[in-house]
């Protein structure tokens, strides 16, 4: 096989429908829009959601909950994740995410105080728990806060 032999296979590429081109091609005159009413005008056509007149689906379910918009989500990393790393180790955001223990970093990191850690290391963080900042200090590191 040549590449001027290439050629599709059967039914795999359509003709796009010429509209308005003659009686013959079978959408001629009015385009496959039918005579007159809103749908035949340009730009004609319902608003998303519209349904005739009638009360929308969107307005006749009642509306629950709050969303709190000055809410800050923090990425978790709990404290026996960082005895991957090494004694004097500096554990800071950009290491976790080269890491991969944190995949992104939202408003910021918060270290929480779940597991033991043998490793003694400088932690940076946004946000630490209290029982994170007692482990950490009992195995000989410091916590630092960005």
């Amino acid at each position: 096989m040549k590449l001027h032999e290439l050629q599709y296979t059967e039914g795999s590429r359509k003709d796009r429908k010429r509209l308005g081109r003659g009686q013959g091609s079978g959408q001629g005159k009015t385009a496959g829009k039918g005579h007159k009413g809103q749908n035949a005008r340009s730009g004609g056509g319902v608003s998303l959601g519209f349904e005739g007149g009638q009360t929308p689906l969107f307005r006749r379910i009642p509306k629950r909950g709050f969303t709190n918009f000055t809410r800050v989500e923090y990425a978790i990393v709990n404290v026996d994740a960082l005895n991957a790393f090494e004694n004097d180790t500096v554990v800071s955001v950009e290491l976790l995410k080269a890491v991969g223990l944190v995949r992104q970093e939202l408003d910021g990191v918060k270290i929480l105080g779940k597991g033991a850690l043998e490793k003694k290391l400088t932690v940076q963080a946004n946000k630490f728990s209290k029982s994170a900042v007692e482990v950490i200090e009992q195995a000989g590191g410091k916590v630092e806060v960005i």
